[in-house]
């Protein structure tokens, strides 16, 4: 993955931000929504858009776009660097693939020690019980 290529593949637009906030907020718009094509996107191979499509498949759109808003802060700019920061880590994590665990045996000692305590509890156990009388 290449993060300045994909970036270079990000739409931004700035838009007004809602709630409460007077006039700042009625005036600048300081809102960004980052909006990228998953299909469209020539910095990502074949696989890595298979992999992202499976593993972030809850985040994009019909049209595999993702669309992701910041109106955290009163800057633009800033909200344009929080909204990229998170839009690298969403691409980091979906490209993840875990190692495959490998199957191990159980060791003989860890069986013959299980056994072993099996029997020691099962003794005292049985030397708490009252003695037949036949």
């Amino acid at each position: 993955m290449e993060a300045e290529k994909i970036i270079s593949e990000l739409n931004f637009k700035a838009v007004r931000s809602s709630g409460s906030g007077g006039q700042n907020v009625n005036k600048v718009s300081s809102k960004v929504v980052l909006s990228f094509d998953l299909n469209a996107s020539q910095a990502l191979s074949d696989d890595e858009k298979l992999l992202l499509k499976e593993n972030i498949a809850a985040r994009l759109t019909s049209e595999n776009i993702l669309i992701l808003n910041c109106d955290e802060d009163r800057s633009q700019l800033k909200n344009k660097e929080i909204v990229i920061k998170r839009f690298l880590e969403i691409v980091k994590k979906g490209l993840y693939v875990p190692k495959v665990r490998k199957a191990t045996k159980v060791p003989k000692a860890a069986i013959k020690k299980r056994i072993k305590e099996k029997k020691n509890i099962s003794d005292l156990k049985q030397s708490r019980r009252k003695p037949k009388l036949e």
